[in-house]
């Protein structure tokens, strides 16, 4: 029988118990930071700290290209691939935003990452029964200044982008939101599927030009969901050695 590979004992022995250990410490700091600040904004910044730790500790070379961002003064939605554990780290690195998370309900049985999520604004939504609170919290989170990130999938992809669910796009609609396109090439190599184990990987984000809503109506939510996704997969190419 053969040994594992060399990845595998890095996962296991010094990964996981390092991410554990920043996670807990950094997640105490962050809800620390929410009797300070309840708007989110201080969270936020401990949440982008512990992705930069995480990508560190984890060897991945992180390069964003493409357009620049919208103002970081204008809420935006960020639409993005899944394919990894590693995109929400990824993207609270590569984007120096306040970003909220769209996520399901769930997640709040996460210890110190659900208690983050709930104390620091972002829009948890229980499938079930969504109900008219999202559009509340939509409304809070652009009086804030802050911008949403969704991966619109549903679950991680096999490396071709799938159907984007249409509700985020209403939502946007509904907010005269602009939409922003990210692809992330490369999130795959990181922690392959089905493996336990983290491998030195480059990854890319890549911005694509902001799609404005302000002149759409409820009707060209499918529509625009199917545009962004033809524009997200569009930048899937393989990464280069």
């Amino acid at each position: 029988m053969s040994l594992p590979p060399f990845q595998w004992w890095r996962t296991v022995f010094f990964l996981i118990p390092v991410i554990a250990t920043g996670t807990i410490v950094l997640g105490t700091l962050s809800l620390l930071a929410g009797l300070v600040d309840r708007r989110g904004n201080l969270p936020h910044r401990v949440a982008q700290l512990w992705g930069r730790f995480i990508i560190k500790a984890s060897s991945v070379r992180l390069e964003r290209t493409g357009r620049p961002l919208p103002s970081e003064h204008e809420s935006a939605v960020f639409v993005a691939n899944h394919g990894s554990f590693f995109d929400i780290p990824i993207i609270f690195t590569a984007l120096p935003r306040q970003l909220r998370i769209m996520a399901k309900a769930s997640l709040l049985y996460v210890p110190f990452i659900g208690w983050h999520l709930y104390r620091s604004g972002h829009v948890l939504v229980d499938r079930t029964k969504p109900g008219a609170s999202i559009f509340k919290r939509m409304r809070r989170m652009a009086r804030s200044g802050a911008s949403l990130i969704v991966f619109p999938e549903g679950g991680r992809n096999d490396g071709t982008v799938q159907k984007f669910k249409a509700g985020i796009f209403l939502l946007a609609i509904e907010h005269h939101l602009p939409i922003v396109p990210i692809t992330i090439v490369g999130n795959r190599d990181v922690m392959p599927k089905g493996r336990l184990r983290v491998e030195p990987a480059r990854v890319r984000v890549v911005i694509h030009d902001a799609i404005p809503t302000s002149a759409l109506t409820r009707d060209d939510a499918r529509p625009l969901a199917a545009r962004v996704a033809a524009v997200v997969q569009s930048a899937m190419d393989p990464v280069a050695p």
